[in-house]
């Protein structure tokens, strides 16, 4: 069985060291956070990973889900572990206090998410959609919502959905035909088939409230192919009363479960919507003027604000999985004996030198932990940068342009070399890798979903180039510039920092010439653009974690024990043999679209 040890001393030189959060009691939820709170929640996470989830992760692999009489079956142990986790208050973690939650800041709860998503992908989504739900919920739902429906999603007693994804539609919301018809009591009755919906169903909670959007006809009964009459609706699996009672079965019916490569203990349905009840969230839209160029329906942003939560949740699945199995690799490295040490045997009384004396070995196990490492920063930054914009500090603005623009890298770039990483641990088994009973393998199919659902990795690489950088005439890569020439400009006089300064600084400049070119030609041939848009959300990604490698290698000067030897080995490594890819990269970018469309 696959070994896991959650990351504590890690998240905690993290928040202790590099982003020194005991200074920003000034930011939402960060009141009272003190060292001692924080050590607690992080060794509470970590109890609950390792002893109760994780148990579970390679059973419940194995064994998958069940559709049985039109529902579905967990695996064995789910139903126990899911209680566990909402017993422990971890459910509500993030949520204010008013719905019974903790009110805690993203930059711990998405470090439990973390630890959770490592020990078992396909059980932490469970709650993780919840959270997501009811955050969209609290939103946009009406008071009785929030009062009666929301508090039970926050303790765990109700499931959460979210409900995109049609049979022809995926992406291209314009083309949905999922319908919702307006109904003299206000509610609407719904129609229309969604797939790919996880935890669809399942046997953890009496009821699953689905967050669904579905288009709401014209007074002629048409509906539009854009996106002016996509509004967000609630439905739940059992209709709720506005004094929280739940009634009888809606319209919702579970068509099957898809038999998917990875996360087998994660139910992932089709939902047929049979004329099924549903509540509006969010304004009702106004009628289209004849003439009136039609837009976004304002009940839209509740949606977009669950789907860019999803994204960075995904983001952070690809760290989990690339965390977990490098650990694993590093272990097995550790123990299998192959061959001699090139320099000559380093034991000589054996049969063999362990296999983590070969530079291969230890260059791939550095790559993983290097990215796994480095991601798991960005992720407490762009936390930061999201606590910050709902502050009432000076930088406000400018920190919700940042954590605007690394959604997408997180979530792409994350997953990328998420996958990368269990690929590479996978590689340090040899043959034995692709053997099921080591349970390697299962990191490998787990992370590739990774990379698809939430928005497959071009779509977020499209949404960064194509929306994020022009929007509010360039404003967020100016700041996200002024950040990194900042930081560049304080620690470049430092003699200890050269190398880590110098590859921001090369990073920087392929950026910045990368940046510029789409600028200057993404606007005339858009293609260009597209090209050469996934190739710069990874130069961006290997930047930032060039910056905050910088950032912890300056935390870690003068610190001789292991954890901060091996943060400047890190730190080391990348400079080294990632940031050597950006020039690689801006030139690909600068290739332009010509040759890739000529493809027929």
């Amino acid at each position: 069985m696959p070994i896991y040890r959650a990351p504590v001393e890690d998240y905690r030189f993290l928040l202790g060291e590099v982003f020194e959060i005991e200074k920003a009691r000034d930011l939402p939820g960060f009141t009272e956070l003190s060292p001692e709170l924080v050590d607690d929640i992080l060794n509470g996470a970590a109890r609950l990973c390792e002893d109760v989830l994780h148990p579970l992760n390679q059973s419940g692999d194995e064994e998958g889900c069940h559709f049985e009489n039109g529902g579905v079956r967990t695996p064995k142990g789910f139903p126990a572990g899911y209680k566990a986790y909402c017993e422990g208050g971890w459910n509500g973690l993030g949520a204010p206090e008013s719905v019974g939650g903790a009110g805690l800041p993203p930059v711990i709860t998405l470090a439990v998410s973390e630890m959770a998503m490592s020990a078992n992908q396909s059980l932490a989504m469970y709650p993780m959609l919840t959270q997501g739900a009811y955050g969209a919920l609290l939103e946009t739902g009406a008071p009785w919502m929030k009062e009666q429906i929301a508090t039970k999603m926050v303790s765990g007693e109700w499931a959460g959905t979210m409900c995109l994804t049609e049979p022809h539609c995926g992406t291209d919301l314009r083309l949905m035909k999922t319908r919702a018809v307006e109904q003299p009591d206000g509610t609407y009755r719904m129609n229309g088939t969604k797939i790919f919906i996880s935890g669809g169903d399942q046997d953890l909670t009496p009821n699953i409230i689905h967050m669904v959007i579905a288009k709401i006809p014209d007074e002629n009964g048409q509906t539009h192919d854009d996106l002016s009459t996509v509004n967000f609706f609630l439905v739940p699996k059992f209709l709720v009363g506005e004094d929280g009672a739940m009634g009888a079965r809606n319209g919702v019916v579970t068509g099957g479960i898809e038999h998917k490569m990875g996360i087998k203990g994660q139910a992932t349905c089709v939902l047929n919507f049979d004329d099924a009840i549903a509540w509006r969230l969010g304004p009702k839209p106004e009628p289209v003027k004849p003439g009136e160029k039609r837009s976004t329906s304002a009940g839209m942003a509740g949606m977009f604000g669950m789907m860019n939560a999803a994204r960075i949740g995904v983001g952070i699945q690809g760290i989990a999985i690339g965390e977990i199995a490098t650990q694993n690799g590093l272990a097995y490295a550790h123990a299998r004996r192959v061959g001699r040490a090139l320099t000559g045997a380093q034991e000589p009384d054996k049969p063999a030198d362990l296999e983590i004396v070969h530079p291969d070995v230890k260059k791939m196990l550095l790559q993983a932990r290097s990215f796994v490492d480095g991601a798991r920063a960005l992720t407490v930054f762009t936390a930061m940068q999201m606590s910050i914009g709902h502050s009432s500090r000076p930088e406000a603005a400018t920190a919700a342009l940042l954590a605007d623009l690394m959604t997408p890298v997180l979530k792409a770039f994350g997953t990328d070399m998420g996958f990368e990483a269990a690929n590479l641990a996978m590689q340090c088994y040899g043959g034995h890798g692709y053997i099921r009973d080591n349970g390697v393998e299962q990191f490998v199919r787990d992370a590739r979903i990774n990379m698809v659902y939430e928005g497959a990795n071009g779509v977020q690489a499209m949404d960064l180039v194509g929306r994020k950088l022009g929007r509010k005439g360039g404003a967020a890569p100016m700041a996200l510039f002024g950040l990194l020439s900042g930081w560049i400009a304080e620690n470049e006089k430092d003699a200890a920092m050269a190398v880590y300064v110098a590859g921001v600084k090369r990073g920087v400049e392929n950026l910045q010439g990368a940046t510029l070119w789409l600028a200057a030609n993404g606007p005339k041939n858009p293609n260009d653009a597209g090209a050469g848009a996934t190739e710069y959300l990874r130069l961006m990604g290997i930047v930032m974690l060039a910056y905050l490698w910088g950032r912890m290698a300056k935390a870690s000067l003068g610190k001789d024990d292991p954890l901060h030897r091996d943060k400047r080995m890190c730190a080391r490594y990348w400079m080294e043999r990632m940031v050597p890819e950006c020039p690689m990269l801006l030139e690909r970018i600068q290739a332009g679209s010509a040759t890739i469309m000529e493809l027929q």
